[in-house]
């Protein structure tokens, strides 16, 4: 949590000194992350006012990577689904993308933020309780769940529609971090450290698989986004309906993607089982 919340405030940092997409692409990346380990060390919170704790943090971290959405799925439309769009389009979306900036900026300066930061380095540097059991055990359970999860989303994967899809694909980000916040424990025999490198491995290629997907699904919102934003004198409406279908094309290759990254996860056996790992 720590490191995630260092992250934080270094990509923080770029977001309000400029507007170099890779602060506020980054910003979200840490959250994601932060939260993700909001939820998996949740169990080993310690007791009922840990929990409670970690619950608030997860609440407010939430609320930040909403703050910070739309410059970041505006930012990914412009780039790579509008890029070649008409000049009124790509106008629009600009004085959009500053808007959503600034929305972005003025959350990361808020009162609000700052409490935030104070109570998770709070919580970050608080000490270890005594008798929380061994690591391994713990995180063989968190991976098994998360990875039975993963399962039970992609079951009829080739047939699943977009909101299956993104239950999936938060799954299978949750599973991602998880092993990779765990990897260490099952770092020793019997364990093999390249097989959790390859399992890593997998799941970020699987991610990646869905996150196009998911992209060119948010690409929708973006144009209903810069429809509105719109002035009477910027007509928009024909340039916006041809890049609907531009993004709605190349859905077979997408999704012929996705099967090729599923087969290769379901190849790469689950690392922290350590029969998995046996000839």
């Amino acid at each position: 949590m720590a490191s995630c919340r260092d992250d934080l405030l270094k990509y923080r940092a770029i977001t309000l000194a400029s507007r170099r997409p890779i602060g506020i692409h980054q910003t979200r990346v840490a959250l994601r992350r932060l939260r993700a380990a909001f939820g998996t060390f949740r169990e080993a919170a310690p007791g009922a006012i840990g929990r409670r704790e970690l619950k608030a943090l997860s609440a407010e971290a939430k609320w930040l990577a909403g703050e910070c959405a739309p410059a970041r799925d505006l930012h990914v439309f412009l780039t790579e689904v509008a890029q070649d769009a008409p000049p009124v389009v790509l106008k629009v979306g600009r004085r959009l993308a500053k808007s959503h900036l600034e929305r972005a900026r003025a959350a990361l300066l808020s009162a609000r933020f700052s409490m935030f930061e104070a109570a998770l380095s709070a919580f970050a540097e608080q000490a270890p309780s005594d008798g929380g059991g061994r690591l391994d055990d713990f995180g063989r359970g968190i991976l098994d769940r998360r990875a039975d999860k993963v399962d039970k989303r992609a079951h009829k994967l080739g047939s699943l529609d977009g909101k299956r899809l993104h239950a999936l694909r938060i799954a299978i980000k949750k599973l991602r971090y998880a092993a990779t916040f765990l990897q260490p424990a099952f770092a020793a025999r019997p364990f093999d450290s390249r097989a959790a490198k390859a399992y890593i491995e997998a799941t970020v290629r699987l991610q990646g698989a869905l996150g196009t997907l998911n992209d060119r699904a948010v690409a929708g919102q973006m144009m209903a986004d810069i429809a509105v934003a719109a002035r009477p004198s910027e007509d928009v409406g024909g340039a916006l309906r041809k890049l609907a279908k531009q993004a709605a094309s190349g859905e077979k290759r997408r999704r012929h993607k996705l099967q090729q990254a599923w087969k290769r996860f379901r190849k790469a056996g689950r690392f922290w089982r350590a029969e998995a790992r046996q000839p």
